[in-house]
């Protein structure tokens, strides 16, 4: 059946993390601003942030994030196919939101023809039902070794009849060059299908780029249609954790010092398959926190100091990063910081490395395997086939305060002797979603997104003043608010893009 031929256009890049995923998450809303009904669209993502949609299934959080600018909710269908790295060589595959089993790159490789009927199937309902697709692609198109087999690049940009524009990262460095590699690695049939590129996180007066655009014009036979400007303080939710593990966090511009030093220091360790890290975006808003990243060979301590809390992070492979925290010693340190009375919080993997025992029966996260915990909470987990995948709201039981957030998660957790910290709403026993020790500093929870919720962040973080002796401030300090983060990225946007170019390459 041939596709319906709706609207189309499609943000590729010259590599990784050049802000393909913002550039299209800007482009939705500016589409739907200018009267068209709009969906994203991305066949294959990679990545470990994800996100539950209501109806409960998995998809990428970027492409989350894109629906939310369309004001749409987010689909399965805009996201067929997402692949979580889980081990050295494996990954787990996630077919229209449902995990699916660990494969090799070379049996997901040969998986791949097969998905095809799936994937037009999800971009056809989609295109049926909205004026505009903005499709986004992976990487680079230009991946010599994985040309053949590709189907979230220029196979995509074909099976959809879209037009592309190249986005590449003037503030990394050799944009030019990546724009000139890039079309003359493609076969020409595909080259011809970049219509124009877009110079992204440029800082600076435009003028001093203007002999380069016109250089690049002048050897491509292509122009440049943007130059979008670099944005600090961009609370959006990243796809992947390369910023989180180059350092390359939210700047801000003011905190509340005391002494000179930020009020509140939250550590978070940076596991190796560290995943939904932007669990912790929320914090970066807060004028009296500073978010300090435990690496391997990093101490707690920094400048001397110990931090006030340390948050164990979400997992793709819990048993494995269990097996670092002790690699590395940082178990210890941990430990540590916990008898001396600090806070200790695990979030969803997190939340099990704090328990006493992870088993593994089925081989979920690579092979059957049974591993002590960190042994802070009387609990125990068994690694389930099915995944648990549930959105709905909570209540923080020792505040009163009542939010929403996401479970996904493959554990099972009983309890030998701890308390209940989050119930899902409406419930009064049972069924907990965290669980607290006696003295309420080692807690955790399978919730995603718990952090969102202002009042709650406010709620947690005074209560690190208190421990300090300081005044808490109670009156909410920063509105993670996405939707403001996302009409001012539109705005910029849509300054610095020809915007009548681009709707003259979509017809």
């Amino acid at each position: 059946m041939p596709l319906k031929k709706t609207k189309t256009l499609m943000i590729q890049g010259t590599g990784s993390n050049v802000g393909k995923s913002i550039l299209t998450t800007a482009l939705c809303r500016i589409f739907l601003e200018d009267g068209f009904s709009v969906a994203p669209f991305k066949v294959q993502n990679m990545a470990l942030n994800a996100y539950v949609t209501s109806d409960g299934f998995e998809m990428s959080r970027a492409q989350a994030l894109q629906a939310q600018a369309c004001r749409i909710e987010p689909d399965v269908r805009m996201n067929p196919v997402l692949i979580k790295p889980t081990t050295v060589s494996g990954s787990q595959v996630v077919v229209m939101g449902k995990a699916r089993e660990i494969l090799s790159w070379a049996d997901y490789t040969a998986l791949k023809p097969q998905l095809w009927p799936t994937i037009r199937s999800a971009y056809q309902s989609l295109s049926f039902e909205h004026d505009v697709i903005v499709l986004e692609g992976a990487g680079s198109p230009a991946e010599i070794n994985l040309m053949e087999n590709d189907i979230v690049n220029m196979s995509a940009a074909e099976m959809a009849d879209a037009p592309v524009l190249l986005a590449g990262d003037i503030d990394a460095g050799g944009v030019f060059a990546s724009f000139v590699g890039t079309l003359s690695l493609l076969p020409p049939h595909q080259a011809s299908r970049i219509k124009g590129f877009i110079l992204n996180k440029f800082r600076g007066d435009r003028l001093i780029l203007e002999p380069g655009l016109a250089k690049i014009q002048q050897i491509t036979g292509k122009p440049v249609l943007g130059v979008v400007p670099y944005l600090e303080e961009l609370l959006l939710p990243e796809e992947d954790s390369v910023s989180f593990k180059t350092g390359k966090t939210p700047l801000l511009k003011k905190q509340h010092l005391v002494n000179g030093q930020p009020v509140c220091r939250i550590a978070i360790l940076d596991l190796p398959k560290i995943s939904n890290f932007t669990d912790f975006d929320p914090f970066y808003a807060e004028p009296d926190v500073e978010i300090q990243v435990v690496r391997r060979g990093d101490s707690l301590k920094l400048n001397g100091i110990l931090p006030d809390v340390v948050i164990i992070p979400g997992s793709k492979n819990v048993a494995q990063d269990l097996a670092y925290l002790k690699e590395t010693h940082l178990d210890r340190e941990v430990t540590l910081f916990a008898s001396k009375g600090g806070l200790v919080v695990g979030l969803c993997g997190g939340l099990q490395m704090l328990g006493e025992t992870l088993d593994d029966p089925f081989g979920v996260e690579n092979t059957p395997s049974s591993v002590s915990g960190l042994g802070f909470l009387k609990i125990g987990t068994i690694l389930e086939k099915e995944k648990t995948l549930k959105k709905g709201a909570f209540l923080h039981v020792v505040s009163g305060i009542r939010a929403s957030g996401f479970e996904m998660h493959h554990g099972r957790t009983t309890v030998c002797r701890e308390r209940p910290c989050f119930l899902q709403e409406g419930m009064t026993q049972g069924n907990p979603l965290g669980w607290s020790n006696e003295t309420g500093r080692i807690w955790g929870t399978y919730l995603h997104g718990v952090f969102d919720s202002d009042e709650f962040r406010r709620w947690f973080i005074d209560q690190i003043r208190e421990n300090k002796g300081l005044p808490p401030l109670k009156k909410i300090q920063a509105n993670y608010d996405t939707e403001k983060v996302i009409q001012r990225l539109a705005n910029e946007v849509r300054k610095g893009v020809d915007m009548d170019a681009i709707y003259r390459m979509m017809q």
